[in-house]
């Protein structure tokens, strides 16, 4: 087996798990769906509920596409979309460290999928044997485009955080 394929199923494999984890934990989780919708909430997201039900099916949709090695660039945009707004909304204002919540953790799934975004999926997957072949500049340019462009617009469209009283 060639070092190279098995490194780039394992990256992917992971990183999609990871997500299908994540997502479902949104959904079925502590707090269930109405918890996470109360959370999006909180971040100064409209429809809460709406945003738990689109991450839910964001991050297990780009997960299980990820596993599989099908439509690479795409599901790699929708992990970083994911990454973007947790970065931007819940994470950013804690610094750099996991561990005070700070975006570390996006930080590294965003910048793997944009890696794997550029390298392709490898010879064992689903892309490959369809024969869709979007790496390289053009396969990171699709990845970072699509995700800045729907992190851009989801924001638009729902974030509305709460002004701060102005300080006399």
């Amino acid at each position: 087996m060639d070092a190279e394929v098995a490194v780039l199923l394992l990256v992917r494999v992971v990183v999609g798990l990871t997500m299908v984890a994540h997502g479902l934990n949104h959904w079925l989780g502590g707090g269930r769906i109405e918890g996470t919708a109360g959370w999006f909430t909180g971040l100064g997201l409209r429809h809460g509920r709406l945003q738990a039900w689109a991450s839910v099916v964001t991050e297990v949709g780009a997960g299980a596409l990820l596993v599989i090695g099908l439509l690479t660039p795409l599901a790699c945009a929708a992990v970083i979309s994911v990454m973007l707004v947790a970065g931007v909304l819940a994470h950013r204002p804690n610094g750099f460290f996991v561990f005070k919540d700070g975006f570390e953790y996006v930080l590294v799934l965003g910048v793997v999928s944009l890696a794997l975004a550029v390298l392709g999926p490898g010879r064992w997957s689903a892309d490959e044997a369809l024969g869709i072949e979007v790496t390289g500049w053009a396969g990171g340019a699709i990845a970072l485009g699509v995700a800045v462009a729907a992190t851009a617009g989801l924001l638009a469209a729902f974030w509305r955080p709460e002004k701060e009283p102005a300080k006399v």
